[in-house]
């Protein structure tokens, strides 16, 4: 199906990514816009930005308003329950992107876009956190995602929130003093964190920017602040823990499988994380090859339309040269 149309589709907290193309590995058009995870917009909300991004595509793709798209690979952070993924799946049914569809979890689109291995490991740590398994004969290991409540631990939000914990404590001094109490009031232009907190409580500091803690977190722990240390460790094992849990459930952990790390807090590299979770990784798995996935999401979300086309792996390689292109 050289000449087939896909929609690839990247649903994020932050944004969301739709690219048009052919199976023969071309890019016709690639857009962008607000988030659309239905776990912020809902269903309705997620469907109706998702759309106009699709009728965005096609206009500058210049495509006949005949012309069918053969498949949709629409991949959504917030899509974590089987029963979440069916009725997002009914939903882009009825809204007729495309003659075939596939709707399910953005991290399968992560994954895709940082490995062709067939056994493979992705953790995504970014707002949140989460993981995905696959083997070569096609099962996969998966875990809820839903936060707290069903066990999880960590990503920036939860990191940005210890941090300012953290700072509150030490320096009321309920806990041992920190280096993270200065750099928090400093970050909000306050001389306390007392300050922080009540410019918080009375609406003066929008809560939103409490999310801009996990830079500061990473910054003080790599000072050699205690306290921060020792959160960005806890941060470092939970993502070797998820990684050692997949691996286990699929039998991986005695062969050659790729480790897929993504997410803004793994993207930025910091060395304390990144060398703390390598680590763990080969002490479990140590025949696992961790990789840092630089290519956005939308780029497995082409790959996969690739895959159920059949593509040849030129076309593949296209595609993904068309994506990464700086």
């Amino acid at each position: 199906m050289s000449n087939g149309l896909f929609l690839a589709v990247d649903g994020g907290a932050t944004k969301t990514d739709v690219v048009l193309g052919t199976a023969a590995g071309a890019v016709l058009a690639s857009v962008r816009g607000p988030a659309s995870s239905p776990h912020y917009v809902g269903v309705p909300g997620c469907v109706a930005i998702v759309d106009a991004l699709v009728a965005e595509a096609r206009a500058a793709a210049a495509l006949a308003p005949e012309a069918v798209v053969d498949r949709a690979e629409v991949y959504l952070a917030g899509a974590d329950l089987p029963v979440e993924v069916d009725v997002l799946h009914k939903a882009v049914g009825e809204a007729g992107w495309a003659r075939e569809h596939r709707v399910d979890n953005d991290t399968f689109a992560l994954l895709r876009a940082g490995t062709d291995a067939r056994d493979a490991v992705a953790v995504v740590c970014g707002t949140g956190i989460n993981c995905l398994g696959r083997d070569a004969a096609g099962r996969t290991a998966r875990f809820p995602s839903l936060g707290q409540i069903s066990g999880d631990w960590g990503g920036g939000e939860q990191l940005a929130t210890l941090a300012l914990y953290r700072a509150a404590r030490g320096e009321d001094g309920r806990d041992a003093p920190t280096a993270l109490s200065t750099a928090v009031a400093a970050h909000f232009g306050r001389s306390t964190v007392e300050e922080v907190s009540a410019g918080l409580h009375l609406g003066e500091i929008p809560t939103e920017r409490i999310s801009e803690l996990s830079p500061v977190l990473f910054a003080v722990a790599a000072a050699g602040d205690p306290t921060a240390r020792r959160v960005v460790a806890r941060q470092a094992d939970e993502i070797v823990t998820l990684v050692r849990v997949a691996a286990t459930r699929l039998d991986l952990r005695g062969v050659r499988y790729a480790v897929v790390l993504g997410g803004g807090v793994l993207a930025a590299r910091h060395p304390l994380l990144m060398d703390a979770v390598e680590a763990g990784i080969a002490a479990h798995s140590p025949h696992a090859t961790p990789t840092l996935v630089t290519a956005p999401p939308v780029v497995g979300a082409g790959l996969l339309a690739l895959d159920a086309f059949g593509a040849p792996p030129p076309a593949v390689h296209a595609l993904r040269a068309a994506l990464t292109a700086p």
